[in-house]
């Protein structure tokens, strides 16, 4: 039998990183720069108040109090946006807005609560001022408090400066560097695409849910379930759903689902039954002719999951996966060969889980049988540091892995565990 590790290694040398594109900033949501990105200008790109108020002089509200309030001139208003600006010189103030450029002269902002609000026309509690520097605003305020110099102003620069590294090369965009992206003024960017995966189960006793149950018959979970993995994995994934247990029908599926993969994962008939047709099938699956194609069926040294398939399909050589039809069979060899695969198909160096080490918590010893890696599933409590185990091991028990956030390996060697024993835990919640 193959090992875990020589498994995951011969899939990991047979997929390369998807080749670059550039694309639009929505599009690119969930893919993997491939390139650093620098800062082209600084952020915010000018002084700007950080506070609904007035522009000031700090030497003109020196020592203001409520009972000797500053009195100054409004000489206009600063909206976010404006390109005139008023000058702000001794005695006077001009009406701001947060975001808006600090005027030449100002020194500092306080904030319109530590004022009368202004007065004369042009005045408003509202804080609303006419867009052009200058225009609307007249009369006077009075500053209750004193400010110090930069009181209420963010910095140009203070977020980040022109050639600054904005993101790094394998960065995987999600929303806040999508928005720093375009703060930045990018409008595209240079990605790894997201890989496209299709997932499809096998089974003549498989049912779409909703449907009613006919005698002998399950509902197919298994699509969905590695569907959603492969889209929390970071694919865009297809579900093809079931197929009969027949050859030809599995085949011509598969070749025609292939125009937008670039990976396939099926789900049962990979054992030794009578009805085990993935391997008729993927015999001949795509061009028969191309050098390095064909689906490699092998037993691999673990539970649940010891039947495995993997190799390339058709002209393009798509790599494909062929994981046993338990529902935790699956579930587990996807998180062990196929979230990897995608990982590396993304063009990112991190493929794995992460992993902890903590003791068990269990009301007597778990057994593993001999030579075989065992992942049981458990529920892991950081707090206490401790993992649990979640139902039995058998690999149809999907209502116990449904409530499970971490999967317990026991090594191949080792054939009874006590609890309080310290053990790996790869955290899948």
């Amino acid at each position: 039998m193959w090992s875990v590790e020589d498994h995951l290694a011969d899939i990991l040398a047979g997929v390369r990183p998807l080749d670059p594109i550039e694309l639009q900033l929505l599009d690119a949501q969930g893919c993997v720069l491939v390139e650093d990105v620098t800062v082209p200008v600084a952020l915010p790109p000018f002084d700007n108040s950080s506070m609904d108020g007035y522009a000031v002089r700090t030497a003109d509200v020196t020592g203001a109090t409520e009972e000797f309030p500053a009195v100054l001139t409004v000489v206009g208003d600063v909206a976010a946006g404006s390109g005139t600006l008023p000058e702000v010189g001794p005695g006077q103030a001009a009406r701001i807005m947060t975001g808006a450029p600090l005027p030449p002269g100002a020194e500092a902002v306080v904030p319109v609560e530590w004022t009368d609000g202004g007065t004369g026309a042009g005045a408003a509690t509202s804080m609303r001022p006419a867009r052009e520097g200058g225009a609307g605003a007249s009369g006077e305020v009075r500053v209750h408090r004193p400010a110090e110099a930069r009181a209420h102003v963010r910095a140009r620069g203070s977020d980040v400066r022109a050639g600054d590294l904005a993101l790094k090369a394998g960065t995987i965009l999600g929303p806040p560097q999508i928005g720093l992206l375009a703060a930045i003024g990018r409008g595209r960017v240079r990605v790894r695409p997201r890989p496209r995966v299709v997932v499809l189960s096998t089974g003549s006793e498989l049912i779409q849910p909703g449907e009613s149950l006919g005698e002998g018959q399950i509902y197919d979970s298994n699509s969905f379930a590695l569907t959603a993995a492969a889209r929390d994995a970071g694919a865009l994934a297809y579900r093809v759903g079931a197929v009969t247990d027949d050859a030809d029908t599995l085949r011509a599926t598969i070749e025609d689902q292939l125009i937008r993969a670039d990976m396939v994962v099926t789900t049962g008939g990979v054992s030794v039954g009578a009805y085990d047709v993935v391997k008729e099938a993927l015999s001949s699956v795509g061009d028969e002719d191309e050098a390095g194609s064909g689906i490699d069926f092998r037993r691999v040294a673990m539970q649940p999951g010891k039947p495995q398939g993997f190799g390339s399909i058709g002209p393009e050589h798509t790599p494909l996966l062929a994981f046993p039809g338990n529902p935790v069979s699956s579930y587990v060899s996807f998180e062990l060969f196929a979230r990897p695969a995608i990982r590396a198909l993304m063009g990112l160096e991190d493929l794995h889980r992460p992993t902890v080490r903590a003791p068990l918590k269990a009301d007597g010893a778990l057994s593993s049988p001999a030579g075989r890696r065992q992942f049981l599933r458990g529920t892991y409590d950081a707090e206490a540091g401790a993992v649990t185990p979640v139902g039995g091991a058998g690999s149809h028990l999907v209502a116990a892995l449904a409530h499970a956030d971490a999967l317990i390996v026991i090594p191949e060697e080792t054939v009874s565990v006590e609890p309080g024993t310290e053990v790996e835990v790869v955290l899948i919640g």
